[in-house]
C-alpha cells in the first residue's frame, strides 16, 4: 500500500489528510505534529461562558476554500458574519480614534466623496488623492513594495494613515518591505490596465455585482476550533501521531522511499510526504535531501506577534464600545497593531455582562514582542486601554497566546524564492509542500494549497482520483 507521511498538524496538514483521504482512499495517510495539539494557529478557549480565539477569529469568505470546506463538513450553518449592529471600526491616530471611511474597496477609498467628510485624512492628502487618475502607471517591469505602489498611486498619507494599519492587520508587517507582485498583484493589474487604481478598482466594482452568499468576514459560532476538531473526526483512517516531531527526513539508497526519524525514536517510511510546517522548520526539515530548497525555504522571514485577551465588566466601562475595533498605524510607533471589541464584533462570545476585548502585539521590523513576560504583554495591552479608551478597571479574565514566528512575511523578491522553491520541489519525486509560507497566510489559502499538494500526491502515486 501506498504510504504518504503529512508533517504538521495545523489547518493544512489537517486539511491535506482529509482531501487525500476523501480523494483517494486507497492510500495509507500518517500525520506527525509536534505539539500536544491538532490546530496549528487556529486555538478557540472556551472558558466561564466566554469564547476566545487565541489565533485568527474569522476568514475571508470570497476565498473560496475555507467556506467550501465548511459546506462540506456540515458547518455551513454555523457560520455567520460580524454583528451589524456595531459596523463600525476606527483608526487611531494622535491619540484619538477616527471612523474608518465608508466606500472602502478592499483597502483603498474609492468613494472620494465620502472620505471628504472624514476627519481621518487631512485636505492635502485627500487633494493629493484626488489627483490619482491624473498619474500615469509605472512603467518598471521589477518587484515593487506595497508602500511605495500605494504612495505612488495615492500619496503619502493615505499610505501611512489608512492602507497600512489595515495591510498590517493581514500581515503584522512593513508595507515597506512586503512585495506588491506577491500580497496584492492586482492593484498593479488594475493600474497597468486603466491607467488609474481608483478607476480600476470602480469599474472591477461594476463588473463584479453578483450578490455574495456570505458577509466578508465569517466565523463560526462555536469559534474556528470546530472547525479543526471536524475535520479530525473525519480523519478515520489516518494514523495521527502528537506529541512527536519529524528530526529528520531522508531518502532509502535507491532514492524512492523517504525515512522520517522521529524525536521519539521511531522510523516512518513513506513513498511521498507533504511538509506543511512553517517555512524555518521546512528548511531544516530538507536540509540532507535538498540543501538548496532548504535554503530558499530559510530565506523567508518571519515575524512573532501575541494576542491578549481580556474581558471588563460592562458595569465598570466608562466608554461604550461600539464597534468592532480599531487599526493603529506603524507611523504611531507602537508596538500594538490594532484591538478588536470582540463581543461586539460577533455575538455570543462573552456574557451579557462582560466586555471582551482582544488587543494584537507585535510588528515585522521592531523589536521581538515576545521578550516580553505574560505580565508585560498585559500591561502593554492595558496600558493602550486606559490612554485611549479610559479603561481604568482591572480585567475579570486575562489571557496570553504567543506566536513565535508565526507570521510568514512576502518581502521584496519573494516570488523569486517562490520560483526556487517551485523549481527544486520538481527535482524532488514525492515531495510536496503547502502552508500560508507561499502563496497566502489566509486559512482559506493555506485549504486550497493543501488539497492541492494532496491532489498532486496522490497523482504522482498512479492512485485513482475520486473527486
Amino acid at each position: 500500500m501506498n504510504h504518504v507521511l503529512i508533517i504538521g498538524g495545523g489547518i493544512t496538514g489537517l486539511a491535506a489528510a482529509y482531501q487525500l483521504q476523501r480523494i483517494a482512499p486507497e492510500i495509507q495517510i500518517t500525520l506527525v505534529e509536534r505539539d500536544d495539539r491538532l490546530g496549528g494557529k487556529i486555538l478557540t478557549d472556551r472558558i466561564d461562558g466566554f469564547l476566545i480565539e487565541g489565533g485568527p477569529d474569522s476568514m475571508l469568505a470570497r476565498k473560496p476554500r475555507g467556506v467550501g470546506l465548511c459546506e462540506e463538513l456540515g458547518l455551513a450553518d454555523q457560520l455567520h458574519g460580524r454583528d451589524p449592529a456595531h459596523n463600525k471600526t476606527f483608526v487611531r491616530r494622535h491619540g484619538a480614534l477616527y471612523p474608518l471611511p465608508s466606500g472602502l474597496t478592499g483597502m483603498i477609498p474609492t468613494n472620494l466623496a465620502a472620505l471628504e467628510q472624514n476627519p481621518l485624512i487631512s485636505s492635502a492628502g485627500k487633494e493629493r488623492l484626488a489627483r490619482e487618475a491624473e498619474i500615469p502607471p509605472a512603467s518598471e517591469t521589477g518587484d515593487e513594495s506595497v508602500g511605495s505602489f500605494v504612495t505612488r498611486r495615492l500619496g503619502r498619507e493615505v499610505y501611512e494613515t489608512l492602507v497600512e494599519p489595515l495591510m498590517s492587520g493581514i500581515y503584522a508587517g512593513d508595507g515597506e518591505q512586503l512585495s506588491l507582485a506577491a500580497t496584492f498583484p492586482q492593484l498593479r493589474q488594475l493600474e497597468l490596465k486603466y491607467g488609474s487604481l481608483l478607476k480600476g478598482l470602480q469599474a472591477s466594482q461594476k463588473a463584479d455585482a453578483t450578490p455574495a452568499a456570505y458577509p466578508p468576514f465569517v466565523a463560526l459560532r462555536g469559534g474556528l476550533g470546530d472547525l479543526v476538531t471536524t475535520l479530525v473526526a473525519q480523519l478515520d483512517g489516518v494514523q495521527l501521531l502528537t506529541g512527536v516531531g519529524v528530526e529528520m527526513l531522508q531518502r532509502d539508497a535507491d532514492g524512492q522511499i523517504y525515512q522520517a526519524t522521529l524525536s521519539n525514536g521511531q522510523t516512518i517510511s513513506a513513498n511521498a510526504v507533504i511538509i506543511t510546517t512553517p517555512a524555518f522548520v521546512s528548511a531544516k526539515l530538507l536540509a540532507d535531501i535538498a540543501p538548496a530548497l532548504a535554503a530558499a525555504h530559510a530565506a523567508i522571514p518571519h515575524a512573532s506577534s501575541a494576542t491578549v485577551c481580556l474581558a471588563f465588566s460592562r458595569a465598570e466601562l466608562a466608554t461604550d464600545l461600539d464597534g468592532y475595533g480599531y487599526v493603529i498605524p506603524r507611523v504611531e510607533e507602537t508596538d500594538i497593531l490594532a484591538c478588536t471589541w470582540t463581543s461586539s464584533k460577533w455575538q455570543g462570545r462573552a456574557p451579557a455582562d462582560q466586555m471582551l476585548l482582544r488587543v494584537y502585539l507585535g510588528r515585522y521590523g521592531r523589536r521581538d514582542i515576545l521578550e516580553e513576560s505574560d505580565a508585560g504583554l498585559v500591561a502593554l495591552a492595558m496600558g493602550e486601554l486606559r490612554e485611549l479608551l479610559d479603561i481604568t478597571a482591572q480585567p475579570t479574565l486575562e489571557r496570553v497566546y504567543r506566536w513565535p514566528n508565526g507570521m510568514p512575511q512576502y518581502t521584496i523578491g519573494h516570488l523569486d524564492r517562490l520560483a526556487q522553491i517551485e523549481a527544486g520541489i520538481k527535482q524532488q519525486p514525492g515531495l510536496f509542500v503547502a502552508g500560508a509560507a507561499y502563496r497566502g497566510v489566509g486559512i482559506p489559502d493555506c485549504i486550497h494549497s493543501a488539497e492541492q499538494a494532496a491532489k498532486a500526491a496522490a497523482v504522482y502515486l498512479g492512485q485513482p482520483v475520486y473527486a
